[in-house]
């Protein structure tokens, strides 16, 4: 279809079919509402980083900022350093518990029949690595007697009496 339309004629676009020239103008208008919605949508996620922004800065100028960050690595830094002194001292603490009591059994028995009350009594106390000590004491209407044993990866070098053996086997069991 020929048009005979001044204008046309004039910009060079006489020659041109008006349904093509109609169809062009669609796609065209398509194409800007879809920019417009990009445009619009990058515009509203544009706003939300100034929103943040400004929440990061509230009332900080750029010098000030950069000194709170500089502080803050600084501080960081000297953290550092505590937590791995902290370390190194934990370390030393579970070092030295090893050889700290951290086991320990009482009997209370009577050492003799004619005796009541239960007034003698064997103690172990032990370390992590069941070294440690038995302490016995034994009485009597004639007076008291300590004895002490020691006691090497839990087992004693010198024979134990029913009570000391019962103890130390308690005083192990009772990791």
């Amino acid at each position: 279809m020929n048009n005979n339309s001044p204008f046309l004629n004039r910009i060079g676009l006489g020659n041109l079919d008006l349904g093509y020239m109609m169809f062009a103008v669609i796609i065209i208008s398509v194409v800007m509402v879809v920019l417009f919605i990009i445009v619009m949508n990058q515009a509203r996620e544009i706003k939300s980083l100034r929103a943040r922004f400004k929440r990061l800065v509230n009332g900080k100028d750029g010098e000030s900022l950069e000194s709170e960050i500089a502080y803050l690595i600084k501080d960081h830094k000297s953290l550092r350093q505590v937590v791995d002194l902290s370390k190194k001292d934990i370390e030393a603490l579970f070092h030295r518990m090893r050889f700290t009591i951290q086991k320990s059994a009482l009997i209370k028995y009577d050492a003799f029949q004619q005796m009541g009350g239960q007034l003698s009594f064997c103690l172990v106390l032990l370390d992590q690595e069941d070294n440690g000590y038995i302490i016995n004491s034994v009485h009597s209407t004639e007076g008291s007697y300590c004895y002490t044993k020691e006691v090497k990866n839990g087992v004693s070098d010198t024979d134990l009496g029913k009570e000391e053996a019962e103890a130390l086997a308690q005083a192990i069991g009772n990791n």
